[in-house]
């Protein structure tokens, strides 16, 4: 084998996606946006994004244990979804997406909050 060669391959042999080529499907996207969403219904935004953020090197480990954990998770959660959302969070990037969509789905909260609020106020007035 030629120098050359062994170079290429060892190249292929540890070559990782590039995150910012990140794509999710749009069932993984259906999935990800209900479980942000969840998250951000029981108030956990700052403690998931905090987990998220630590875990980023590991989200292959967590891709596994979900794996792993997914004959007591499909007693609660549709084994479909639990399958689908554990590969999605194998994949390089998914992490990130999964960040920005909780910012996001915050956001919308606080947002859906302070114009109720207003809507509220105007009522009291009128």
């Amino acid at each position: 084998m030629t120098r050359r060669r062994l170079i290429d391959r060892l190249k292929h042999a540890f070559a990782v996606e590039d995150p910012d080529a990140f794509a999710p499907t749009d069932r993984e996207r259906e999935i990800a946006v209900r479980v942000c969403r969840e998250v951000v219904r029981r108030r956990m935004t700052t403690p998931a994004l905090m987990l998220l953020e630590m875990s980023r090197p590991m989200n292959f480990l967590g891709a596994q244990a979900l794996h792993f954990f997914k004959p007591f998770g499909s007693v609660f959660i549709e084994a479909g979804s639990w399958e689908a959302f554990a590969a999605f969070v194998e994949r390089r990037g998914s992490v990130e997406f999964l960040c920005r969509t909780l910012e996001d789905e915050a956001a919308a909260a606080s947002r859906e909050v302070e114009t109720d609020r207003e809507s509220d106020s105007d009522d009291a007035e009128g």
